[in-house]
């Protein structure tokens, strides 16, 4: 077992959380293709949730069988499930909701307001001491995702308020997960956690979908099923195995405010692919959120 305190373990950690955000970053870009060509986001969820599901639960079989392996108690069993339900079934339905309203860039931007509630329901219920470089890191972020965000908002159209609240929702059901996310993952571990939190979403969002849809509804194009293909395994799969791991080892506040990262990912992506408008905002934003991301590469 790696010591938990050295500077390798915490750097890995940190290298996790920025590769995670970025691949989840891709998400938006994604869906927003997928829109295009006309399938709704309950759909688009559900498609990714049923392909990403086998893979998890490959993962968590494997996990289990493993010798010395702890197996979650009932109680913690149900506790990850409704971790799962927050995280990536409600967080995941609201987000892509938002983003029937908003542009990718303004969706990553107000997305990534999680990290304000993680921080301080941390400090609120978890006691953590919050050092003064993590304070920082966290001003100068958000003062350049707010930058961004003021801007953005400027150029929405008369549903951008319904699309920012559905995504602000989205933020604070994952700011929970997060936050309570990292007691289990040091227990089990983090492939048995998100494997389970992962299956258990991907169980509401089927009951959601056959609630709301047909079964024939899944019958969609070869482009919309790729797109869902690259949404279940690239921003999906990988990232939440690479989350998870950087949670154990950086602690869910700095995880998070790492992810504020995000929207220089989506913003970039999105002026190449989606023709999404750029200018001296973003990059003023940009280089707020660079720079505080990069106070968080010492301890």
């Amino acid at each position: 077992m790696p010591e938990r305190h050295t500077t390798h373990y915490f750097q890995i950690g940190l290298l996790l959380a920025i590769i995670g955000t970025g691949l989840f970053a891709l998400k938006s870009i994604f869906i927003k293709l997928a829109f295009a060509e006309g399938v709704d986001a309950t759909t688009l969820l559900a498609l990714r949730m049923l392909i990403s599901a086998p893979f998890y639960l490959g993962v968590l079989i494997w996990c289990l069988k493993q010798p010395n392996t702890k197996n979650p108690s009932r109680p913690d069993w149900i506790k990850i499930i409704m971790l799962g339900f927050m995280g990536y079934y409600l967080a995941s339905w609201l987000d892509m909701q938002g983003l029937v309203y908003i542009t990718a860039q303004l969706e990553r931007l107000t997305l990534y307001t999680y990290p304000i509630f993680t921080t301080l329901l941390s400090w609120l219920v978890l006691k953590e001491t919050i050092t003064k470089r993590v304070w920082l890191a966290l001003v100068l972020t958000y003062t350049g995702v707010l930058v961004l965000y003021l801007h953005e908002a400027k150029l929405g159209g008369s549903n951008v308020t319904l699309g920012m609240l559905l995504v602000v929702g989205s933020a604070l059901s994952y700011s929970f997960y997060v936050l309570f996310s990292k007691s289990f993952i040091n227990q089990y571990g983090s492939r048995i956690f998100t494997s389970i939190a992962m299956l258990a979403s991907s169980f509401f969002v089927v009951i959601h979908f056959f609630i709301t849809h047909s079964f024939t509804d899944l019958l969609v194009s070869a482009k919309i099923f790729w797109y869902a293909a690259l949404i279940a395994v690239v921003s999906t799969l990988l990232p939440t195995y690479m989350i998870a791991e950087a949670i154990q080892r950086i602690g869910p506040a700095r995880t998070s405010i790492v992810g504020a990262a995000g929207p220089i990912f989506t913003i970039v992506i999105a002026v190449w692919l989606l023709a999404e408008p750029f200018g001296w905002f973003h990059l003023i934003g940009i280089g707020l959120v660079m720079w505080g991301v990069s106070l968080l590469g010492k301890k």
